[in-house]
């Protein structure tokens, strides 16, 4: 099954999609390579998305995941709880459930969680929590109990998955260097790409990921970029990323794209990225093996 024959329910006019038939990659993906940032949504008769939401999406359940990712031939992926499910975390759990050998989680909790809660995500594949600081999506509230929840998820080895703009890191800063864990930066801090790779925020950037405790995603230049597809101008920045910490980069799709108003990126020129931000084949088996799998399977 290709992802545009899997059935999708209509939420509403603020519905968004994914791209109806992304091409093949131009290239063969490494042996077990991970999509390391993906989502899945609903379908909403199950898994109903969170009242206060800032989003609605349409349903983009696990089988249309499933397929994409055959079509690609990625083998592994991390799915991430998204902000339109709140705290609810139970469509990501049953994604991961089932595939439990191949799929790992990514969660958002209320700090208030239960030890008995945290082992049970645990036990069903889920290794980080996710800190959501952009103020258009969510209210990021106060910090310190973040803190106290990064230092519990911390003694059972998971990590937190940090989302923010680039305007924020440096009140962010401090707090994120004094978690007990390490530190996964999605979409590249988000740059401002207009500025280019020395620009004065890049380069705090690279600086705090000197710290060996932070990893970084180096996908969703759709996201990112001012021109559009290829995302010209995104390229070196990820590029710069990959170079600067080869141990420490994560890849991943994004699908199904939540909040794309400008066009549907297509996955399979997503993933003809990385051989351009990753030259090498080392540097590309870092990037969508070795590196997921230290982080979220060891």
């Amino acid at each position: 099954m290709k992802p545009e024959d899997v059935p999708r329910s209509d939420p509403g006019r603020d519905a968004q999609t994914w791209h109806p038939d992304p091409s093949r990659p131009s290239w063969r993906v490494p042996v077990g390579a991970v999509d390391a940032h993906c989502h899945v949504f609903g379908p909403q008769r199950r898994f109903p998305f969170s009242p206060t939401r800032k989003y609605t999406p349409q349903d983009a359940g696990v089988e249309a995941l499933n397929a994409l990712h055959r079509h690609m031939g990625i083998e592994r992926r991390v799915i991430v709880q998204a902000s339109c499910h709140g705290t609810d975390n139970a469509a990501m759990l049953d994604a991961l459930r089932g595939q439990p050998n191949a799929s790992r989680g990514v969660a958002v909790v209320d700090p208030g969680i239960t030890d008995a809660e945290i082992d049970s995500m645990h036990e069903a594949g889920v290794r980080g929590v996710r800190f959501n600081f952009l103020k258009r999506l969510v209210d990021p509230g106060p910090l310190a109990p973040r803190a106290e929840l990064a230092a519990r998820v911390a003694e059972r080895g998971w990590h937190v998955v940090v989302y923010f703009e680039a305007a924020d890191l440096p009140e962010l800063t401090s707090f994120l260097e004094g978690l007990p864990c390490p530190v996964v930066v999605d979409h590249m801090g988000r740059p401002d790409t207009s500025q280019g790779v020395d620009s004065l925020g890049f380069t705090a950037f690279r600086a705090l990921m000197e710290n060996e405790r932070f990893w970084v995603k180096v996908g969703c230049p759709e996201r990112l970029s001012r021109n559009g597809p290829p995302y010209d101008d995104v390229t070196p920045f990820a590029a710069t990323l990959v170079a600067d910490t080869p141990d420490r980069v994560l890849w991943g799709t994004d699908w199904p794209h939540p909040n794309m108003a400008s066009h549907l990126p297509d996955d399979g020129l997503l993933l003809d990225q990385v051989p351009i931000i990753a030259p090498s084949t080392e540097a590309r088996q870092k990037l969508m093996v070795d590196n997921p799998l230290r982080l979220y399977w060891s």
